[in-house]
């Protein structure tokens, strides 16, 4: 197995698409619906790589990354944000995100980033 990567997007369809590209690709892959789910998920067994949505309901992905990234007991996960928007970047890189992928995602392009992330030492963007 290649390595354990969450997906945190409300979006059901951007769900399932990037996790049957991952999967294919041989890695691992946890979905979940918002930032709560994917917080008590990544408690329970801190993922290689998140890939979060920036526009969810409840706790957007630069709030649960904040979260993550305060609680010293977590180890440093490299965080892909995943965005229909080209706004946020130097909130992203002030949050140490390894890179950014806009809606729609291209399957090449979405495994090349992940391969670099997961495989080698994450060297966050900026």
């Amino acid at each position: 197995m290649a390595g354990t990567i969450l997906i945190v997007d409300d979006d059901q369809s951007i769900r399932e698409l990037l996790s049957l590209h991952l999967s294919a690709a041989g890695y691992e892959v946890h979905v979940a619906a918002d930032a709560i789910s994917a917080g008590y998920m990544v408690l329970r067994s801190p993922p290689d790589l998140i890939i979060s949505d920036v526009n969810m309901p409840h706790m957007d992905g630069f709030e649960f990354v904040a979260a993550l990234k305060a609680d010293k007991s977590l180890p440093d996960i490299p965080v892909i944000f995943l965005t229909s928007l080209e706004e946020g970047d130097r909130r992203g890189k002030n949050l140490g995100a390894v890179g950014y992928l806009t809606k729609p995602v291209r399957a090449d392009y979405l495994l090349t980033m992940v391969a670099k992330h997961v495989a080698g030492g994450a060297h966050p963007i900026g």
